[in-house]
């Protein structure tokens, strides 16, 4: 009876023993599991975890406030978003001067995107040339004195600088999944690649825009037979395009789109009111109807949003290779089959036509947004 009684004793007690063991693993991994969870939550880049569908998620660089393609850029994105064939992120502003911040607003506000996240630059270009002075824009009155346009910001001092902004949009983004359209000066890129750690992401510049970027569309360069010696848009301020060719990560795709090939693509102030002949409260048209701009504007920033957004099917480009610049703002192309950057080649009269085509299908819209 003692043997019996002492067996089963021990049999519980090995059993418990099994619990208690079952127990302890069940409560080590339910640990480890919180402790993963904690830190990923605790990560400046939590958009790792998060798989890139494919579709394009843009940043806008522009200097939008001189010629007017940079507004046809920010339309056809955000025609473009609408369609759900890209995500419009943000809007960095590489010129000076809050008075283009709120030519920016205007436009976030009127197409539907009041709250798209807008930056500016405070150290960058001095006193660039103007081409078409339209900075009154968000000041345009009906004739009864009451504002066109309405504005969806208050104050414009209160904006991050670009560089800021384009840490915060990548830190929470895929890894390379960003497309960033530049259309202006390259001083908020040369700016970002300088920039240090901070609360957004633990990465330099040059690291997160590895980390974060898919391709950088860009208008500029001077290529093969081109008549310009040097690019405009670098000539600006060569030291910070000397710093944004020297630091850009050579494993991040760069298309350029040289002055060349958006040439032909000339879409005349005559078109431009004709096509939005549905409404008069329109900001291009009012820009179009109340400043000279009958001054040869080609549809040259478009063309890197077109190719961002629809791909490299309706372009003809270069062979791979690297692009330098030296002290005189004078590219320099180099084939190299492991290269990262290629360049938009002239097109024909036809191909002018589809592109431009693009573009005014856009005006025709009827968009009552504001």
């Amino acid at each position: 009876m003692y043997i019996r009684t002492f067996i089963v004793m021990k049999k519980k007690l090995l059993l418990r023993q099994d619990m208690n063991r079952l127990t302890l693993f069940i409560q080590t991994i339910l640990i480890i599991l919180c402790c993963h969870t904690l830190l990923a939550s605790c990560s400046n880049d939590t958009a790792t975890a998060t798989e890139y569908d494919g579709k394009p998620l843009i940043i806008l660089d522009t200097d939008i406030g001189s010629s007017t393609d940079d507004l046809f850029a920010m339309e056809m994105l955000y025609d473009y978003t609408r369609q759900e064939r890209c995500t419009l992120l943000g809007i960095i502003i590489d010129r000076e001067g809050q008075e283009n911040a709120a030519i920016a607003d205007v436009m976030n506000t009127y197409f539907g995107f009041p709250h798209l996240p807008i930056a500016l630059i405070r150290e960058g270009v001095k006193n660039p040339k103007i081409w078409i002075d339209y900075k009154d824009m968000p000041n345009y009155t009906h004739p009864d004195g009451t504002l066109m346009f309405r504005r969806t910001l208050t104050d414009y001092s209160t904006l991050p600088d670009g560089w800021q902004l384009y840490r915060q949009l990548l830190a929470t983004q895929p890894d390379h999944s960003v497309t960033i359209c530049s259309t202006g000066f390259v001083t908020v890129l040369a700016q970002l690649l300088q920039s240090e750690p901070d609360n957004h992401s633990p990465l330099n510049g040059v690291e997160l825009v590895r980390r974060k970027v898919k391709c950088l569309y860009i208008m500029g360069g001077v290529f093969g037979n081109s008549i310009e010696p040097v690019e405009y848009n670098f000539a600006q301020s060569i030291s910070y395009a000397l710093t944004f060719f020297d630091l850009w990560p050579h494993d991040v795709d760069i298309v350029f789109s040289p002055g060349e090939t958006g040439d032909p693509v000339e879409y005349t102030p005559q078109q431009v009111i004709a096509d939005i002949s549905w409404t008069d409260a329109h900001p291009i048209k009012q820009v179009y109807k109340r400043c000279n701009c009958n001054t040869g504007q080609k549809m040259w920033d478009p063309l890197t949003v077109i190719n961002a957004v629809e791909g490299d099917a309706l372009f003809h480009l270069s062979p791979r290779g690297t692009v330098s610049i030296n002290v005189q703002a004078e590219t320099r192309f180099t084939v190299t089959p492991n290269g990262n950057c290629r360049y938009q080649l002239p097109n024909n009269a036809a191909w002018a036509n589809h592109i431009l085509q693009k573009i005014r299908d856009v005006n025709k819209k009827h968009v009552f947004f504001d």
